[in-house]
């Protein structure tokens, strides 16, 4: 009976699945940074923002909605950037 090399159907086995491991990792590290930094500048602009609107009252309040908005801009553009870095990562197409 011959022996059939082609009968692993595991398309993650040796090198790819040690790649995809090592990439998955790496991807998922920088994507968790990347969105850490974008949620910690969110917050900080947001708070900013609230802060100029509460202490200049109706005066300050559109400088502070700006600050705010750059702000959550910055959170949803990191947010996406990370996602998309560990899709990479997991080397998904989409």
């Amino acid at each position: 009976m011959p022996i059939d090399n082609n009968t692993n159907t595991n398309k993650d086995g040796g090198i790819t699945g040690a790649a995809k491991f090592v990439t998955s990792t790496v991807g998922n590290a920088a994507g968790g940074l990347g969105r850490t930094a974008g949620n910690v500048t969110g917050a900080a602009t947001k708070g900013v923002g609230d802060t100029i609107s509460s202490a200049t009252g109706s005066a300050g309040k559109p400088i502070g909605d700006a600050i705010a908005n750059i702000g959550a801009g910055i959170q949803q553009g990191t947010d996406g950037v990370s996602k998309g870095v560990e899709n990479a990562g997991q080397w998904k197409s989409s």
